[in-house]
């Protein structure tokens, strides 16, 4: 298929992330693969594993992360009120590339040369601390939520009435490869009654 298709041919992705999540990363670099090969045309949202993990017990090294990781989103969300949700996707890849290929761990560094990189406003960095947009964080969280359940994580990706979690892969495919894997998500995910299909993971995120 040609991602070139007519308009009325073509699939429109919602692609829910927390831009914290190496796995959530890995599954929108394939996604990126996903639209040079398929008709489909994707929306970035934000969900939140801090939202998510509201509440239950964590491991405290876990729980560091997840009183961490609001910053981030709010920032998207944030940057996306002031200059509209064409900023969400840039604004992600800068802020992932930091994270996760730089291994840069400290999330006021890794704002501040996103916002930079993609030339919003440096005092959007102020949201890192700041609630004031969390209503609209849950909002977003909670869409994505209502679609696959509480039982999950990040990325969630619905598509023609259809949503799934995942999938969680390592290292992205790429080209055709890409396509094929896409092909089958949204059949699997379309089926009547289909839940899950799983097994353990035996590598983690490869960056390339």
């Amino acid at each position: 298929m040609s991602p070139t298709a007519p308009e009325e041919s073509r699939s429109r992705a919602e692609f829910w992330f927390d831009p914290l999540c190496p796995w959530a990363w890995m599954t929108s670099r394939w996604m990126m693969e996903v639209e040079k090969v398929r008709p489909v045309d994707v929306t970035w949202s934000v969900m939140s594993l801090s939202v998510l993990n509201e509440g239950r017990e964590l491991p405290e090294q876990y729980r560091e992360l997840m009183d961490r990781g609001w910053g981030p989103v709010r920032v998207v969300v944030a940057a996306a009120e002031q200059y509209g949700d064409k900023v969400v996707k840039p604004l992600y890849d800068a802020m992932g590339t930091r994270i996760h290929l730089g291994g840069e761990r400290d999330l006021a560094t890794v704002v501040a040369g996103a916002l930079d990189e993609v030339g919003l406003d440096a005092d959007l960095a102020r949201f890192l601390e700041l609630d004031d947009h969390d209503d609209l964080l849950r909002a977003s969280h909670q869409r994505a939520i209502d679609l696959v359940g509480d039982e999950v994580g990040t990325p969630v990706i619905a598509v023609n009435g259809q949503a799934f979690f995942g999938p969680v892969v390592s290292p992205a495919p790429k080209g055709e490869a890409a396509g094929k894997l896409w092909d089958g998500c949204v059949l699997v995910a379309g089926t009547p009654g289909f839940f899950e299909l799983k097994r353990s993971r035996t590598v983690g995120p490869i960056f390339d």
